[in-house]
């Protein structure tokens, strides 16, 4: 399936052709990487938590210093471009940007609807295997925490070095030896029937499909439970996974040199995701 850009919508414009330009090129959000960004999936062309994702890009707003988003406006944009591809067969990937424009202008938001990436479902039959990286965990204010910008350039070289060292996708490790989350994943881990993640405390994205999973966990008879835990813990698990927007649920079978041969939760709790996602 190719990747290539399905649709585009921008606020004042509305759709746009997907290889034009849609900001200015003196735009803080490209020249300078000040901008917001949500990524979610579309089922059947219903995007999922929506309502959710714009309250988080305008937190992520919020936190750099640019103007409120028009929410109105945001879910216009959104609309727009869903109604675009709305032959389209399949699950679709839906960006919302706000950025804040160029010098004296006006913020702008930009839908971008997309294919879902073909890579990811083998690499949910197969699993994945992840290496442990260090990365400082974002502790104070003006590290951003918990912000989702369009500055992810840490992010990317993350998974390039995971792949570089033969990996899937990295796990991200604070300096003190704290797990925290992986490059664009919320990192999970099962003890019998106690799902364990790290704290939203530790700097980490707030990430939408992780609340949905705490809140489906319970009917599926499984306790959640969020800390400060170090990478030992992790590797002393009896299951391993991730979690996205876009990617779902993603068993692991390796985190350095240790194997993980159950993907219980992680299958469980993917059904049930998309059972709750289609409905």
């Amino acid at each position: 399936m190719s990747t290539r850009m399905l649709a585009a919508a921008v606020s004042g414009r509305g759709i746009v052709d997907p290889d034009g330009a849609v900001v200015a090129r003196d735009d803080e959000g490209f020249a300078r990487g000040r901008a917001a960004f949500e990524t979610l999936r579309v089922y059947d062309g219903a995007p999922f938590r929506l309502a959710e994702h714009v309250d988080r890009l305008a937190q992520s707003a919020s936190r750099l210093g640019l103007p409120a988003p028009d929410v109105a406006g945001v879910r216009e944009v959104a609309g727009l471009a869903l109604a675009a591809v709305a032959t389209y067969d399949g699950d679709a990937v839906l960006r919302l940007y706000w950025t804040p424009g160029a010098p004296g202008g006006e913020a702008t938001a930009v839908a971008l609807v997309s294919p879902v990436p073909d890579w990811i479902e083998p690499a949910r039959e197969r699993g994945q295997r992840l290496v442990s990286l260090p990365f400082p965990a974002r502790s104070a204010p003006w590290l951003l925490p918990g912000t989702k910008s369009v500055s992810y350039a840490t992010n990317v070289a993350a998974e390039a070095e995971a792949k570089r060292r033969g990996a899937d996708d990295a796990v991200l490790i604070d300096l003190d030896g704290t797990v925290l989350e992986g490059p664009v994943t919320n990192v999970w881990w099962r003890d019998g029937t106690r799902l364990l993640t790290p704290s939203l405390e530790l700097g980490i994205l707030a990430g939408e499909t992780r609340a949905a999973l705490i809140e489906l966990a319970r009917s599926l008879g499984y306790e959640t439970e969020e800390g400060t835990y170090g990478l030992d813990r992790l590797l002393a698990a009896e299951e391993v996974f991730t979690s996205s927007s876009v990617r779902e649920v993603m068993p692991v079978i390796t985190v350095d040199d240790r194997s993980y041969a159950s993907r219980e939760a992680a299958d469980a709790l993917q059904r049930a995701l998309r059972r709750a996602a289609r409905r």
